[in-house]
Formats: C-alpha cells, sequence, structure tokens
C-alpha cells in the first residue's frame, strides 16, 4: 500500500473517531457550552487550513475577478470556515437535542411551500450547500413535512451509517445520489407521493450529464435534476436558502415558485431552467457570501472545444 493511501485511511480513522468523540461530549453538555467548544475548535484549527484557504482564494478570485482585495477574501474564508464549524457543532447538537432546533430556525415564506404541496404533486426544494443547510431540512421535518434530501454519500461507511440513522431517527428521509438510476425512481416517487425532495445544486456536476450554465461569469457544469423533475412530475420548483442571524438563530428564505420557461426543445428548456435557478444561487451567495463553502472546486470541469461539443451533439440526447 502506498504511502498516501495510508495516510488518507489514517484521516479518515482520526476524523471518524474525532466525530464519534464529539458527539458523545456533545450528548452530555449544555447549548452555552457548545459554543464555547466551537471557538476552542475554530482557534485550533483555522490555521492549519492552508489547502482549504487555497481552494477558497482561487474561488473567490474565479467569482469576484480580483474585484475584491486580499484584506476582503481573508475575511470571507475566515467567515465562511466559522460558519462552518459552527453549523457542524451545531447540528450534531440540535441532532442529538432535537427540541433546539424549532428553537434555533424559523421560516419567512413559508406559505409559498403549503402553496406548492397542496397542489398534490410534491415541492422540488432546490438550494445549495450554504448556511446550515442540513438545519433546514430538520425544522422542515419538525413543521410536519415529508422531507427527502438527494445526499452524496461521504466516503467512510461508518459515518455514513452514523449520519444516516440519525437522519431517519429525526424523520428525514435519504436520497442517495447514486446509483443513479435508483436515484432518479426515489425521487419521482416520493414527489408522486407530494412529500418534499431538496437538491442542492452548486457543486461541480463534472463533464458528462448536466449542462454548463454562467455561475459569476464563469461556464459550470451542473446538474439538471430539478427541472427533469418538474417536466416529468409538473411539481413547483420552490428555492429555499437558510440564514445565519447574529444571535445564531437561523433564517430559513422559502422563495416564490420558479415557474419553468419552456423552448423549442427539451434540451433549451433544461439549459434555460437550469441556468436561472444557478444565477438566483448566486444572488444569495453574493448577497451572503460567508454562508457558502467556498473550498469546492465549482469550476473544475470546463466545456469542451466548440468543434467537440457539435460532434458529441449528435450523439447525445436529453432523456426525460
Amino acid at each position: 500500500m502506498k504511502f498516501q493511501e495510508r495516510l488518507k485511511i489514517w484521516k479518515r480513522a482520526w476524523a471518524r473517531n474525532a466525530l464519534f468523540g464529539v458527539t458523545g461530549i456533545i450528548k452530555k453538555i449544555s447549548y452555552a457550552t457548545m459554543r464555547r467548544l466551537t471557538h476552542i475548535f475554530f482557534v485550533m484549527t483555522y490555521p492549519f487550513l492552508i489547502r482549504q484557504k487555497r481552494i477558497a482564494a482561487e474561488s473567490l478570485a474565479i467569482a469576484f475577478g480580483g474585484k475584491k482585495d486580499k484584506k476582503e477574501v481573508d475575511k470571507i474564508f475566515h467567515d465562511c470556515f466559522w460558519n462552518v464549524a459552527s453549523g457542524m457543532m451545531e447540528l450534531m447538537y440540535y441532532m442529538e437535542h432535537p427540541e433546539w432546533i424549532s428553537r434555533m430556525a424559523y421560516f419567512e415564506g413559508k406559505e409559498h411551500l403549503d402553496a406548492a404541496l397542496r397542489q398534490g404533486k410534491g415541492a422540488i426544494a432546490v438550494s445549495a450547500h450554504f448556511g446550515n443547510f442540513p438545519l433546514m431540512l430538520l425544522r422542515c421535518v419538525q413543521e410536519g413535512y415529508k422531507t427527502n434530501a438527494i445526499i452524496r454519500p461521504t466516503r467512510d461507511q461508518e459515518i455514513e451509517k452514523y449520519f444516516f440513522n440519525l437522519r431517519t431517527q429525526l424523520g428525514l428521509n435519504t436520497v442517495y445520489s447514486m446509483p443513479r438510476k435508483q436515484c432518479v425512481d426515489t425521487s419521482l416517487r416520493v414527489l408522486r407521493n407530494n412529500e418534499i425532495l431538496f437538491i442542492p445544486l452548486d457543486q461541480n456536476f463534472g463533464s458528462q450529464g448536466g449542462v454548463f450554465v454562467d455561475f459569476f461569469g464563469q461556464k459550470a457544469a451542473t446538474a439538471t435534476g430539478p427541472v427533469i423533475f418538474a417536466m416529468r412530475t409538473k411539481a413547483p420548483i420552490i428555492p429555499m436558502f437558510v440564514i445565519r442571524e447574529k444571535d445564531d438563530r437561523h433564517r430559513i428564505i422559502v422563495e416564490p415558485p420558479l415557474e419553468l420557461e419552456y423552448k423549442e426543445n427539451d434540451r433549451e428548456t433544461l439549459e434555460v431552467n437550469t441556468a436561472r435557478i444557478t444565477q438566483l444561487i448566486e444572488r444569495y451567495i453574493r448577497r451572503y457570501p460567508q454562508e457558502w463553502g467556498w473550498m469546492h472546486r465549482r469550476w473544475k470541469h470546463q466545456p469542451m472545444p466548440a468543434e467537440t461539443v457539435k460532434t458529441a451533439a449528435t450523439t447525445q440526447e436529453v432523456t426525460l
């Protein structure tokens, strides 16, 4: 076994044991103590986030094109990681103390979600890895909504099993993103059962299967799932975002439904509407840059050269 592979195994084992250890502590402490531990954790780990800082700096440079100086970039990353650290600790605490979820998260625009579900076709809740979005899902469950989330499993099977069991106990249903066919079949079923299907639409989708749309003025590979599901089931697309307030409460913003724009063919319909959702996500990130995970390489894949795209287009079709 190569050194790098052994190092990965060691890192995962360390992270797993740290997670289980912290969770064991959190079960026994107060909310105020949890907040103090978050500060300690942040101070201890922030100086060592060299790789994450580099990726974040690259992402911020792509997004803002040098319009923000180093001081502004450093502040965004500092606040971003603080939100990530706070969100992780909060989530572990709330999952062990679910009575805190309704205390710390509240809705704005909930009537849009209720109106969508009254149509009886389910609701496609589109969002991003933005704010403490798992808390938003747990708050939906507590509000009585049947809620399902498309989730990419973690590489560590023990950690994934632990979180799967916790989500299930709290009433949040998991729809794994792979295998693809099973994900699609389950997603269609929950929508036809008039349930909420949560889909984050802000991560690099790779060079196959999605579409390239503008995101901060650069092409970004983006999944088309929400639009495809809406076209198949007529379920409304409901944008939802969660924002951290100054008192560490979380405001869940439910936007009015995004009405599909139908074009001459399915491909154009997918591209136009996926771009509209992406533009909405961008507006929230521009307004609250500290809430988004800049440590992700969103623009990793880029479109093929025009001549290659033209050739590929003759052999590929969009399947609905």
